[in-house]
């Protein structure tokens, strides 16, 4: 069984075993998927969910976010990690879409990584969550598990980002990316995935 084949494998068995592949960070618009998604770097997910609400009632757009005060902000984040870096990014990003983009945020993984703190993991969850774009989020889950499939040796974020979009159908790209991070959560964690009960198991390199 050749990558190809075994990507063509791992995005089955990873549809019927997660079949609701959702962004677990709640947003209602594109600005708020954003700014969580930039919260959630060396974050958990769960603990963006706990801070955005209070965050979006008092800067619910880049207009408002723009004109916010970054120790303002950093209280709100303050349990993220990394707040001062993070508020400061986020003000920026509400200054620069506000100025360069009519308050739109980009379409494109060129545009959103002009951004400040931006980069393409986060980029690639916008344009394919918000867009319907083929996107390849390439997180810690996804780095471990493609590599474990036997995908690739590789360690560096933007190199996989390359060959998983060689490897995965483009229209499935997307949502393959969301089903191994629930699968990373849930299965084929870090330091002790549970083979026994991986739906890859039968053509996963490491189990193999």
């Amino acid at each position: 069984m050749d990558k190809k084949q075994i990507a063509l494998c791992a995005i089955e068995a990873l549809k019927k075993e997660y079949p609701d592949a959702i962004c677990s960070l709640d947003y209602r618009d594109p600005f708020q998927l954003l700014v969580a998604t930039r919260l959630a770097a060396q974050c958990t997910d769960a603990r963006v969910n706990l801070v955005t609400p209070a965050l979006f009632e008092r800067f619910p757009d880049a207009q408002s976010m723009a004109q916010a005060d970054v120790e303002e902000v950093a209280q709100l984040i303050h349990s993220c990690g990394f707040y001062r870096t993070k508020s400061q990014d986020l003000v920026a990003i509400g200054r620069a879409i506000t100025e360069n983009y009519g308050g739109k945020v980009p379409d494109t993984i060129e545009e959103l990584t002009k951004l400040q703190g931006v980069g393409r993991k986060t980029a690639n969850l916008i344009v394919g969550d918000i867009y319907g774009k083929p996107a390849v989020v390439v997180d810690t889950h996804c780095i471990r598990i493609t590599r474990r499939l036997g995908l690739h040796t590789q360690k560096d974020a933007a190199k996989i980002e390359k060959i998983l979009r060689d490897l995965l159908p483009a229209e499935e790209s997307n949502d393959f990316c969301h089903r191994l991070v629930l699968h990373g959560r849930a299965v084929c964690k870090a330091p002790t995935p549970r083979c026994e009960e991986c739906c890859m198991q039968a053509f996963c390199k490491k189990k193999i």
